[in-house]
């Protein structure tokens, strides 16, 4: 079984930058992919970017493609979120995710994560 803990969450003005990090405990990685999602008030959760764990190949959503950048850490079993330029629209709870990967997709749907970490909050003001 896969346990996920978030951080990094926390305030931040309008042009700043945060780094979420999801560290992961339980079993070896190598046939997994690792996704960050988010979900505002109100809304659906909506997939950011994902990365396969062995190859490390990435896929990202069109809304923060060029301003996110998704990462891994073998060694410290942590996959990051570098989050720049950040808008009041990317207000919401961030959420890291793991599913089994043995090929080059990277899932990009809630239903393909069956393993979800608590959430940490994001808050961007104008």
């Amino acid at each position: 079984q896969v346990n996920l803990i978030e951080s990094g969450g926390g305030s931040v003005q309008a042009g700043g930058s945060l780094r979420l990090s999801c560290v992961i405990s339980g079993r070896s990685l190598s046939n997994y992919a690792m996704g960050w999602f988010r979900q505002a008030p109100g809304k659906e959760r909506e997939f950011l970017a994902g990365i396969r764990w062995s190859a490390g190949n990435t896929y990202y959503s069109d809304s923060v493609k060029g301003r996110f950048t998704i990462s891994r850490d073998n060694p410290e079993n942590t996959v990051y979120l570098q989050m720049n330029s950040l808008k009041p629209d990317d207000t919401a709870d961030y959420y890291c995710a793991a599913a089994r990967s043995i090929t080059r997709y990277i899932p990009r749907n809630v239903y393909e994560y069956p393993t979800w970490g608590q959430g940490t909050q994001v808050t961007v003001s104008s």
